[in-house]
């Protein structure tokens, strides 16, 4: 029954991956048309709009006032902080690079599942994580040319750190337990998702004056693909990474699937946008599966 919950888990972390893998080449099309302020405000409002109808079918529960502050944190670094430091780093920062920064995030992740939940991290761990960063490294290497340390490469490592931040939260929810209902079972990934979610884009509607001076120009196509973006990646992309951390042993075993996704938006920009992939993607992704294989055997010891 744990090796199938474990399984679960490992399926829902690569099905969150790849769909925050195509978010990549499709965000890089959207922003053509739009700015980041605005994709990141449409995006998240599909989003939460589509994880509140699904709650509301499902009946999902309502936090405890307690855990609100909780949940607010989660929505805030996840979602509202994360893609405001993303976008804005990204404007001076080479794709290649911010990718290799932006997943660097399991490294952060890992050093505050050990300080905040004191899970115990393994010295083969530590070890599987360094090969799949060797492993994202080759990837970056193959799609960048040139690299300037400036002001965005730092708010990138910030974006990183507030993505760990996130992780560590909705761990920590999906192990608590409403206060008014102490004989039920903890947060399940959907009450975690949507509230989070929705808590973070409420911080976005700053962004609405830019929405309604870019959203009369758009284009029909362009809209669609945001709302995909809002519906896919986003809302059950969250969804499903939300029950991977739930269901895991440890943390480790799904934050380190962050590494495949410069890998994985190679080979969508590859067969979609007709880009490069050369040999270095392709054996950057080898070794970072190696390793995640590596960093996962702390779970069977």
């Amino acid at each position: 029954m744990k090796n199938n919950k474990q399984t679960l888990a490992y399926l829902a972390a690569t099905f969150a991956i790849l769909l925050w893998s195509s978010a990549f080449p499709i965000t890089r099309y959207v922003l053509q048309y739009y700015s980041p302020v605005t994709i990141v405000l449409l995006r998240f409002t599909a989003a939460s709009v589509t994880l509140i109808i699904i709650g509301i079918i499902r009946k999902i529960r309502l936090p405890a006032l307690k855990d609100i502050p909780l949940f607010a944190l989660c929505g805030l670094s996840g979602v509202f902080i994360y893609s405001y430091l993303f976008n804005t780093g990204s404007v001076t920062v080479v794709a290649g690079v911010s990718s290799f920064i932006i997943t660097s995030s399991p490294v952060y992740t890992l050093i505050l599942t050990r300080l905040i939940l004191k899970e115990k991290v393994k010295l083969i761990c530590w070890i599987g994580v360094g090969v799949s960063f060797i492993g994202l490294g080759a990837v970056t290497l193959s799609q960048t040319t040139e690299f300037a340390l400036n002001s965005g490469v730092f708010l990138l490592i910030l974006a990183a750190i507030s993505s760990g931040v996130w992780t560590i939260v909705v761990r920590k929810l999906s192990t608590k337990k409403p206060e008014q209902e102490a004989s039920t079972k903890p947060y399940n990934a959907m009450e975690i998702t949507t509230y989070a979610i929705t808590s973070g884009t409420i911080g976005m509607l700053i962004f609405i004056p830019s929405a309604i001076r870019e959203i009369p120009d758009s284009l029909l196509t362009v809209n669609l693909l945001v709302i995909f973006l809002g519906i896919f990646p986003s809302a059950f992309g969250y969804l499903a990474y939300g029950y991977a951390l739930a269901s895991a042993a440890k943390v480790a075993h799904i934050t380190v699937f962050q590494y495949l996704i410069p890998f994985f938006s190679a080979l969508i920009a590859y067969f979609w946008l007709g880009e490069t992939l050369t040999m270095s993607a392709l054996i950057g992704g080898i070794i970072i599966i190696i390793g995640m294989i590596i960093t996962n055997l702390t779970g069977k010891r």
